[in-house]
C-alpha cells in the first residue's frame, strides 16, 4: 500500500473536520433534548451571607451559563476557570455567567482573588443544585461540567448539561497540545508553574 499524498491527506482532513462539525451539532442538539426541563429556582450562597436564586442570576438576560466547578482543590477545574477569564466579556455579552462550586463563599472569594478571577462565584453548599443536575454523586463526589438555563416566563428551564474532562471542547489547551509532536505527553495542570 502506497503512502498517501499531501493532497489526499488534506482532503481526508477536510472531510473528517466536516464530519466532526456535523457530529458536534447533532450531539449538542441531543444534549438540549436530554434537558431536565423546568427546574426549581435554586438558591445559591454568595459572600457575606447573601443568597441568589437562579432567576436573580439571569439579570437582564434570558440565558444563563453555570460552570459546575469542583472547587479550589481541583487543578483541572482551576485550569478551566482560568480559561474562562479571556472569554468572559464575550460570554457575558450573550448570556449571564456564574461559576458554582461546593466551597464556602469565603473560601471561593479568597481563591478567586488569588487567581485574578472576576466572574461571579457562588456556593452550592447546603443545596441540591449540583446533585439534581447530575454534578454531584449520592456520596457527595463532585463532577465538573456546564449547565445552561433559560427563562420562559416565570419558569427556569435547564436547557443542557455537559461534563468537563481532558480533551473536551471547553478547554483549548488540550487541542493545542494534541498538535505537538508527542501530544500532551503526560502533562497535567498545576496551580503554579
Amino acid at each position: 500500500m502506497s503512502a498517501k499524498s499531501k493532497e489526499e491527506i488534506q482532503m481526508e482532513m477536510k472531510t473528517l473536520h466536516e464530519n466532526l462539525t456535523d457530529t458536534r451539532k447533532r450531539l449538542n442538539a441531543l444534549k438540549r433534548q436530554f434537558s431536565r426541563g423546568e427546574v426549581e429556582n435554586y438558591q445559591l450562597a454568595g459572600t457575606g451571607g447573601t443568597t441568589f436564586r437562579l432567576s436573580d442570576l439571569l439579570g437582564d438576560k434570558d440565558d444563563l451559563i453555570v460552570i459546575q466547578n469542583m472547587g479550589r482543590s481541583c487543578v483541572y477545574c482551576t485550569l478551566w476557570a482560568d480559561g474562562f477569564m479571556g472569554l468572559l466579556p464575550h460570554l457575558r455579552d450573550r448570556a449571564a455567567f456564574v461559576v458554582v462550586s461546593p466551597d464556602a463563599p469565603a473560601v471561593q472569594q479568597e481563591f478567586a482573588e488569588s487567581r485574578g478571577w472576576t466572574f461571579r462565584m457562588l456556593s452550592s453548599e447546603g443545596s441540591n443544585f449540583k446533585r439534581d443536575l447530575g454534578f454531584e454523586s449520592e456520596a457527595g463526589e463532585q463532577i465538573p461540567g456546564i449547565s445552561t438555563f433559560c427563562r420562559k416566563g416565570d419558569k427556569i428551564i435547564n436547557v443542557a448539561n455537559d461534563f468537563f474532562g481532558p480533551g473536551d471542547d471547553y478547554c483549548s489547551v488540550w487541542h493545542m497540545f494534541d498538535l505537538l509532536d508527542k501530544g500532551p505527553h503526560g502533562w497535567g495542570p498545576k496551580f503554579k508553574y
